[in-house]
């Protein structure tokens, strides 16, 4: 079975996470995102998998080369111009013969529910969407169903009709890109794909099928903090590492070959630390935390729900709560970052220049790669910290801080 995985957005929204690293490359829970995406789809028999890339194409093709590390046949198609859904998967029209799954490289489908849709859509002589049930579903538009088959999805809007939207995975006929060539462009100026399922809708059945477990849909930081915690809630856990008498590991834990964990360190799980990692002694380590290779965490530092990536140092007397941290950044002694608002209200935060809430009432920082601290230096709930930035000692931060600030 074939499978396209539409991966060539830019990530704005997860900017700075993105500045550097593609979407598909941020570190959730073990691994790259995609990783979780492309494993799934291998468990449930696709092996031959094009993905299409875009932003940063290059390093996604060096991570993941011809795929044979995951038991699949990865080849790749780029997109140059971006002009919507339609658009992306028009460009595998040339390489893709049959019928193929198609997948949107930035949600989150677990192994159970991917498995299923496949297992349901083999054989079919349909198109078929798969939906979610979401409590708002203001900010994806609604798809509207007659028992199991699409009578519409619909755009935005305050008021919508269903609470179930569309998931992003789909199963394609090979006809799907002659109905695609017929679809008229959009206001935005793209050739939609909810525009052509509409239209096909009107003339077959378009059937749809409902996914059962947890959808995320990576579009925030906030998102990728949700989905670490989903996927190492429900991972298979082991420890490979060094851990020394005195450390004390609660729960379900993964300590990769090649991690150290010094004596007095307490780890509770479900918590990932890589390769690489040196842990300890005497600090704390709370639930829902991944870090990537090569984490340094000191004595006297509690890390909580939060995502840490490659080489980045976090040694001394400091405190991390609902936070993702870069690559290669250093927290000096004794800096702490506060991820709860007196009053108890959800934290804002920013999406580029915008402040918008972030629907959380803990939520720490996102700092870009290559960020350093000063001794002591204090970070606000919410605040954002593009790369190579420096906090000097006894400073206090909040707001959006542009790429390459000095703050003292």
């Amino acid at each position: 079975m074939n499978a396209l995985i539409l991966a060539a957005g830019a990530g704005k929204r997860l900017g700075p996470l993105t500045s550097h690293i593609p979407k598909p490359l941020l570190f959730v829970a073990g691994k790259p995102f995609l990783s979780h995406t492309i494993e799934a789809m291998v468990s449930c028999g696709i092996k031959d998998i094009c993905i299409l890339v875009g932003w940063q194409s290059g390093k996604i093709r060096d991570f993941y080369g011809n795929g044979s590390q995951y038991g699949a046949n990865i080849t790749y198609l780029e997109q140059k111009d971006p002009k919507g859904t339609g658009d992306a998967v028009l460009c595998a029209e040339h390489h893709i013969n049959g019928p193929f799954f198609c997948i949107n490289g930035d949600v989150f489908i677990s192994k159970p529910d991917m498995c299923n849709f496949v297992e349901g859509c083999k054989g079919s002589h349909s198109n078929v969407v798969a939906t979610t049930v979401i409590e708002n579903p203001r900010d994806y538009g609604s798809v509207i169903t007659e028992n199991d088959k699409l009578k519409e999805i619909q755009e935005k809007s305050s008021h919508p009709s269903s609470n179930k939207i569309n998931a992003g995975l789909f199963y394609f006929t090979n006809d799907i890109f002659n109905h695609l060539h017929d679809t008229s462009v959009s206001s935005r100026g793209e050739v939609e794909i909810t525009d052509t399922l509409n239209s096909l809708a009107k003339e077959r059945d378009v059937y749809v099928r409902v996914l059962s477990e947890n959808w995320f849909d990576i579009g925030t930081p906030q998102d990728l903090l949700d989905v670490n915690a989903t996927i190492l809630s429900s991972t298979e856990h082991r420890i490979a590492g060094n851990v020394e008498s005195g450390a004390f590991i609660k729960g379900d834990i993964t300590v990769e070959e090649g991690a150290l964990i010094r004596s007095g360190s307490y780890i509770e799980g479900p918590a990932y630390i890589s390769t690489g990692c040196d842990i300890g002694p005497n600090c704390y380590i709370r639930p829902f935390t991944a870090l990537a290779e090569n984490v340094r965490v000191g004595a006297a530092v509690e890390i909580k729900n939060s995502i840490i990536m490659s080489n980045t140092h976090i040694p001394h007397h400091n405190y991390v709560g609902d936070s993702i941290i870069g690559e290669n950044c250093n927290l000096g002694a004794g800096t702490k970052i506060a991820n709860l608002r007196f009053d108890g209200k959800n934290v804002m935060t920013y999406n580029g220049s915008k402040i918008v809430n972030s629907h959380r009432r803990k939520l720490g920082v996102v700092m870009g790669n290559s960020v350093s601290t000063g001794i002591n230096s204090m970070i606000n709930a919410g605040t954002v910290i593009y790369e190579n930035t420096i906090v000097g000692p006894g400073a206090f931060v909040t707001g959006n801080i542009a790429p390459g600030s000095r703050i003292f």
